[in-house]
């Protein structure tokens, strides 16, 4: 990965979360580029909006975080993206990602694919795959993508295992959390094998360069071919975990296009993800000083 001139292209869903307190802007490509953003990384979305109030304002609160809209594509047909907040009787809640809506539809650019091309990192998720078009369009970016990064972020009942798996096959980085490698692992009877394991297997099997497993309050692990690293959590007051799986893949990409070590990225990023938990939302406000300064105060361990 470069070390100038950085430029990050993060692809798939931005949405409204339509939440008990009010609605917010959500959607991993647009946390982790906000993120990027805010550590001094160049970073775009290239996602697709309804032509609807809804579209305006999401673009307009992107566009007020620094984050280029010109390839956030507008949609004549379909809706802006929402989800879905359902509260049951005995206070539960689950969410619904509601579908068709206009990010399952974004249609290929020859300007794009330039971009991607020349990109230090293309990051992609699994949930942007469970439309054909949109599909389509992400498998021709990722043939152009000179470093490509899957933070797979399995969003139920979106779950097919043959797109997965030729995702996976594609990714040069995977990031992805515990609950998720256990849930991949048993399509291949690995449940009782242990994560070292289970990673080798996945490194193995689909041809991955490096992978991270993310494992909230036990801290970060780093695999590749020949080495693993593991990071403890930071100990922080919790105020919400929204979005901190994007933050953390942020800080990791940027402490690596700033020229830091496989072990400096993963303390990198597991702090930037801790710091966030901290905050209210996905895209808190700080600057890059603030946690140079988070890591100096709360030193952990890499084993």
């Amino acid at each position: 990965m470069k070390q100038e001139n950085s430029r990050v292209i993060c692809f798939g869903e931005v949405l409204w979360d339509n939440l008990p307190e009010g609605r917010k802007p959500g959607g991993a490509p647009m946390n982790v580029a906000y993120h990027l953003n805010q550590l001094g990384i160049e970073s775009s979305i290239v996602s697709r909006v309804g032509d609807d109030q809804n579209g305006k304002d999401l673009k307009s609160f992107i566009n007020g975080k620094g984050i280029p809209v010109q390839f956030i594509q507008k949609d004549t047909t379909y809706n802006t993206s929402e989800v879905a907040v359902h509260i049951s009787e005995n206070k539960e809640v689950s969410y619904e990602i509601l579908y068709p809506v206009a990010w399952d539809f974004i249609s290929f650019d020859s300007e794009v694919e330039e971009m991607v091309k020349y990109a230090d990192a293309f990051v992609y998720g699994s949930l942007s795959s469970r439309a054909e078009m949109t599909s389509n369009t992400l498998y021709r970016l990722l043939e152009n993508a000179s470093y490509r990064i899957f933070d797979i972020n399995l969003r139920p009942p979106f779950i097919d295992q043959e797109k997965l798996e030729n995702l996976l096959q594609m990714a040069d980085l995977l990031k992805l959390n515990n609950q998720e490698l256990d849930l991949i692992a048993g399509w291949y009877e690995l449940e009782n094998h242990t994560e070292v394991q289970k990673t080798s297997f996945l490194l193995t099997r689909f041809d991955i360069k490096e992978m991270i497993v993310t494992k909230g309050s036990f801290g970060a692990s780093y695999y590749n071919r020949s080495k693993e690293i593991h990071q403890q959590a930071y100990s922080v007051v919790v105020q919400d975990t929204v979005g901190s799986g994007d933050a953390f893949l942020s800080g990791f990409i940027a402490a690596r296009l700033n020229g830091k070590s496989d072990s400096e990225a993963l303390e990198y990023a597991t702090a930037l993800g801790g710091f966030v938990t901290m905050n209210a939302g996905a895209c808190p406000s700080y600057y890059p000083s603030e946690i140079d300064s988070f890591i100096q105060q709360n030193p952990v361990n890499v084993i």
